[in-house]
């Protein structure tokens, strides 16, 4: 790789995602490399428009390959999204001489960095989150060890829900997006999964598998639902999807379900080898996208190949579900007539 740049910075946005510390570790020793200084940048971009700022070195990234989290930390930041915060963040970047960015997280930080580029920093953005739901990518950085986590935990429940004869609804991440709703049911052998993206019935879907597994001798019943399967409105009526389900299945059936909500666990924890694996030869191509004097790109992960494409066309891009994957949940959840 031919040196361009002689610093950038790299920084993690928005939610946190196992494997993000192994994509800044791959920046920075990608970028030393190269012979080109890497600065981390702490709480996103809060810490590019104060200042809060760390030279990293080969020592600063050992061992962090194999941890949870980001030792960057991460932020939201409103005022980076006025003109005049992003104004103070470019303007740390003339200062410190910071040539080009390198972010990790999600679409809200893909947009931050065409907003800093626009003040003519170059920028490229790693895919990190749990939902895979980055239209652009196959695999974004945090999903496998998600679903790992979430197939861990439901394997739990089952051993009890089975002992004692209950039907358990578990809630997993996944508010505008099914993925890791949808993946999770196909491994753990749902009787049901409920996603944003799918219309559901609830008599079709959800009661009358119930029936048809209980008249097949079954006793123990594990219904899976996105956060995101109902929309806003319904959602104020109740405290979240899992509890809403629940509350028709009891009205229904005159069963008394066990909700059980992952929340945040999903989010932490050592990252899978996948994750591992994916997010260092993403955070390599980062740094050869800024050597190659490119910006504005994203990092996408297709048919198993690394590449990069333009951030503007990469946010137009629409996310889907998996369809061969909810013709297989059908199958394996439908009722056999």
């Amino acid at each position: 790789m031919e040196k361009t740049v002689k610093r950038i910075g790299v920084l993690t946005s928005g939610g946190d995602c196992p494997g993000m510390n192994a994509a800044v570790r791959a920046v920075v020793r990608t970028g030393i490399y190269c012979g080109i200084e890497v600065i981390g940048i702490r709480r996103g971009w809060n810490g590019l428009i104060n200042g809060d700022v760390v030279r990293m070195d080969v020592d600063s990234v050992a061992h962090i390959i194999n941890q949870g989290g980001t030792i960057l930390y991460t932020a939201r930041s409103d005022e980076f999204r006025t003109e005049a915060g992003q104004q103070k963040a470019a303007a740390t970047c003339k200062l410190l001489g910071i040539e080009g960015i390198v972010a990790i997280g999600g679409d809200g930080t893909f947009r931050g960095c065409l907003a800093l580029a626009k003040h003519g920093v170059s920028v490229v953005g790693i895919p990190g989150t749990i939902d895979n739901d980055i239209g652009c990518t196959h695999y974004s950085i945090g999903y496998d060890t998600a679903a790992n986590t979430a197939v861990e935990a439901i394997d739990r429940l089952r051993d009890t829900m089975q002992s004692h004869e209950r039907c358990s609804v578990v809630e997993v991440m996944g508010h505008r997006a099914g993925n890791l709703a949808q993946y999770v049911g196909i491994a753990t052998g749902a009787t049901a999964v409920l996603v944003p993206e799918v219309a559901w019935d609830f008599q079709r879907d959800v009661a009358e598998r119930i029936r048809s597994a209980r008249l097949s001798g079954r006793n123990h019943f594990m219904i899976i639902v996105a956060e995101g399967a109902f929309n806003d409105d319904e959602i104020m009526k109740y405290p979240g999807s899992a509890n809403k389900i629940a509350e028709m299945i009891r009205d229904e059936l005159g069963i008394e379900p066990r909700v059980t909500v992952l929340g945040h666990i999903q989010r932490g924890g050592s990252p899978t080898a996948r994750d591992r694996v994916t997010a260092t030869r993403m955070g390599y191509a980062a740094v050869e996208a800024l050597v190659a004097g490119k910006t504005n790109r994203v990092i996408c992960h297709q048919n198993g190949a690394i590449t990069d494409m333009d951030m503007e066309e990469a946010l137009q891009v629409p996310h889907y579900l998996s369809m061969h994957q909810e013709e297989v949940l059908q199958a394996m959840t439908g009722i056999v007539e």
